[in-house]
């Protein structure tokens, strides 16, 4: 298993969020091995406690409260919760508690302890993470899910994963009765992957009415699998889009809901796969670094675009993506524009070529050079190795 960036706190209690799959349970049964350990997806577990939470002591083998308790998918019983709490409050029980939705605890109306827990989440892999290990055209296909990484025929691994999780998790969020429907959304949705989303046109395509497909996709929002970034408008100059580009978590995940015919063009959908393979790496090292910024995307009415801004208090960074292995000036107009309104960003151009060059203030990367170093990049390391 790969060592993995994120850091938990050294005393208190915690949540790990993340989707079906990013590697949760591993992570938590190798940190913390002699820990009790409650696993909400083993059926006999999960009725005993959903029937009285109060027996969760029962699975407590030590004479005296544990350090450390670990409870898995805890959004399956969260009336558990009120019971954490208690032993928190009473005995200074340490509880680690993994999920992958926080819609069941929302709808619970249960307040996560009262900030007596932090919230972590888990995302897949990195190119840091994997180290010389990272594949980038693997990547690119299969995406970076840990099973996906490892798996010798990882295709059939992300469809099993993809059918899985509409038969599990779905169906548990109360959606089995429309299934179908919610299938026939998420073939949808995946066309519009890494693009400015039309509800209205996603409604169309898979004949459910709008505000259905608003219902689903504050599902994918719950469920940790769709990502929506909000356009960059802080103290625009121009008129700027205003509607969410939306994303799949991972691009693995993307490819496989993706349907394909023979009219699809390759290269829309390797540049989809590849501009979420770098949101991937951005989000997750945003994440475990602390860096506390804002992802957002620009674009102009007329077509001018920056595919991600990065906005907080190291400043502003501005990063296109393209798959090209050729450079051209006219492929940084939009960071020329978005730099015009925002002097003080960092704009960087990523391509599929090897020669790192300088076009003004913007600094065109190699891809595998973004990857080796996109850490120091968010850090404010204006020149990345």
């Amino acid at each position: 298993m790969y060592a993995r960036l994120i850091k938990p706190p050294a005393r208190s209690s915690f949540f790990l969020f993340g989707p079906r799959g990013t590697g949760k349970s591993s992570w938590v049964k190798a940190r913390y091995p002699n820990a009790p350990y409650l696993d909400l997806l083993d059926a006999e577990v999960f009725t005993d406690l959903l029937a009285s939470p109060a027996r969760m002591g029962r699975y407590f083998t030590c004479t005296g409260p544990p350090a450390t308790v670990v409870i898995d998918e805890i959004q399956k019983v969260p009336a558990l919760l009120d019971e954490v709490h208690r032993l928190v409050e009473t005995t200074g029980t340490r509880f680690v508690m993994t999920g992958s939705s926080g819609r069941k605890l929302r709808r619970a109306g249960v307040n996560l302890l009262a900030g007596r827990a932090l919230t972590l989440n888990l995302h897949p892999l990195t190119a840091r993470e994997l180290g010389k290990d990272f594949d980038l055209p693997r990547a690119l296909l299969h995406g970076m899910l840990p099973a996906a990484v490892r798996h010798e025929q990882p295709a059939k691994f992300l469809k099993s994963y993809v059918h899985t999780y509409l038969r599990e998790e779905i169906m548990q969020e109360g959606l089995a009765r429309r299934l179908p429907a919610f299938s026939r959304f998420l073939e949808a949705a995946s066309f519009s992957q890494a693009s400015v989303l039309n509800v209205s046109a996603v409604a169309q395509d898979c004949g459910v009415p709008r505000k259905t497909v608003e219902e689903y996709l504050r599902v994918l929002d719950d469920l940790m699998i769709g990502v929506r970034l909000a356009p960059f408008t802080r103290r625009a100059k121009r008129r700027v889009v205003a509607h969410p580009k939306f994303y799949f978590f991972d691009g693995g995940v993307y490819r496989a809901l993706r349907p394909r015919g023979p009219l699809d063009s390759q290269a829309e959908i390797d540049g989809a796969a590849l501009e979420t393979l770098v949101l991937q790496e951005l989000r997750a090292l945003n994440s475990y670094l602390d860096l506390d910024y804002a992802l957002h995307y620009w674009r102009t009415p007329d077509g001018r675009e920056v595919d991600f801004v990065l906005y907080g208090e190291r400043g502003i960074k501005a990063i296109e993506v393209t798959r090209s292995s050729r450079f051209r000036p006219a492929d940084i107009r939009g960071l020329e524009a978005f730099l015009a309104d925002y002097p003080a960003a960092e704009a960087f151009f990523l391509y599929a070529g090897n020669r790192r060059l300088k076009e003004g203030k913007v600094q065109v990367l190699p891809l595998p050079a973004f990857f080796e170093s996109a850490s120091e990049l968010l850090m404010g390391n204006a020149t990345i190795r």
